[in-house]
């Protein structure tokens, strides 16, 4: 086999790389992110694109075999490896060291558990681990079952308006609080409903008596692998500590199962344990042990 490698071109490389993490995918992320993961980054404006012209692609006769990305921040460094590929993670490892991130002593690798082939090329390329943290989603294994306090409703699908999506993005990751009212520009919200895979029919929002999203979440539907990538979720301060999030996922779940889902990814948070998520993948950060 010859493998040859390359920079990432972003304007022609980003299809066939949703398609190379959706051929590798797996629950425990042992093969690297879900396909979701790369294009709702790369749509979304808090995400740095600043230096996506270094991410590398490895081939093989054509064929995608390794990726290797920045997210946000641009020093956080994702591996992606098709199985019976992993003795690469050596050189990507050697890669993102030389050539990944805007400063060497803020440059993290965020590796999973189940990537073992990369976790023993970090170790020798000096990286020590600096913490990591579990994450949950459904299974769809036990009935999860929660309902709307007296009030409030559901969006049905397709009915999410932009605007008010992102006005209680806006105030549910407490922006308001930090940095005052949202401005109304619905821009940012139209860009990433332009991404070539988004799902806008699967998102839902809970709706108070005022007419005002309390609640919303964000759902990328990805058939070919029967998952279902829950991204964004939030509540607005003035409605928090009312079940509200967890009805809209117990909702969200029925209707993503009624499409064939399998798993419904959810977060690191304790309230998804709390509601009954189970683990699905753990992640890790690591540092250079000789950057000072």
């Amino acid at each position: 086999m010859t493998v040859v490698s390359r920079n990432y071109r972003l304007l022609s490389d980003h299809m066939a790389v949703y398609d190379f993490l959706c051929e590798i995918y797996a629950p425990d992320n042992q093969n690297g992110v879900c396909a979701p993961f790369v294009e709702y980054a790369l749509c979304s404006d808090w995400m740095d694109a600043s230096l996506c012209h270094r991410w590398r692609i490895w081939e093989d006769e054509g064929r995608m075999v390794a990726f290797c990305f920045t997210e946000n921040p641009p020093e956080d460094v994702y591996f992606c490896l098709r199985p019976g590929y992993e003795y690469l993670a050596d050189e990507m490892v050697q890669y993102a060291d030389g050539c990944m991130g805007k400063s060497d002593d803020k440059r993290r690798l965020v590796i999973f558990a189940a990537q073992q082939a990369v976790l023993q090329a970090a170790e020798r390329a000096g990286y020590h681990k600096e913490f990591g943290y579990t994450e949950y989603g459904y299974y769809y294994d036990v009935p999860f079952e929660r309902t709307l306090p007296e009030g409030f409703r559901f969006t049905a699908p397709g009915e999410v308006e932009v605007g008010k999506a992102l006005e209680c993005c806006w105030k549910g990751f407490d922006h308001e609080a930090e940095e005052g009212p949202w401005d109304g520009d619905v821009e940012d919200g139209l860009h990433l409903l332009a991404a070539p895979h988004i799902t806008p029919d699967c998102a839902m929002a809970v709706v108070d008596e005022k007419g005002n999203y309390a609640c919303y979440g964000g759902m990328w539907w990805t058939e070919r692998n029967k998952l279902a990538y829950l991204e964004p979720l939030c509540t607005v301060p003035e409605h928090r500590k009312k079940g509200l999030a967890a009805a809209l996922l117990s909702e969200m779940a029925k209707r993503m199962g009624a499409k064939g889902a399998t798993l419904m990814t959810g977060g690191a948070d304790v309230f998804y344990q709390k509601i009954g998520f189970k683990p699905t993948c753990t992640w890790s950060f690591w540092k250079k042990d000789n950057i000072f």
